[in-house]
């Protein structure tokens, strides 16, 4: 399975936000979607950075309260492994897992176009396995 089929089944929304806005703007977005990251993009859709709730916290380990007014910039992760949409979930799950992150972009031509989480990823790797499951036990008791 490729990217580009999760992407069809959940969508392609994604929150972003830009390189100059606040680490407080940027906790009430996440508060407010329910999510754990934001794609930083500049104004041409291009990905400068990732801002998770890693990020966050130890930017106010840091800096402590001072961190609320600081930019983005100054704390989101700048170099973003991104896949393209061709690319395979078990290739995605292998960078997740190398790079210990959670949240990876989808880009094409240098334009963010989606966002895999994690929880994506599982979830479609947990149905197929049911699915095989189904497929064997079925096989078995046919025969």
């Amino acid at each position: 399975m490729t990217i580009a089929r999760i992407l069809a089944e959940k969508g392609a929304d994604i929150v972003t936000i830009t390189p100059e806005r606040t680490l407080d703007e940027a906790i009430h977005l996440l508060a407010e979607k329910r999510i754990g990251a934001l794609v930083v993009t500049h104004g041409d859709g291009s990905v400068a950075g990732i801002l998770s709730e890693r990020d966050i916290m130890r930017a106010l380990a840091k800096l402590g309260g001072g961190a609320f007014d600081a930019p983005v910039s100054a704390h989101m992760t700048a170099e973003v492994v991104t896949c393209k949409r061709a690319t395979t979930v078990e290739d995605v799950m292998q960078l997740m897992t190398e790079g210990r992150f959670r949240h990876v972009p989808v880009c094409e031509d240098g334009r963010l176009v989606g966002l895999i989480s994690i929880g994506d990823v599982v979830k479609r790797r947990i149905a197929a396995v049911e699915a095989e499951h189904k497929a064997m036990r079925d096989y078995i008791t046919m025969a």
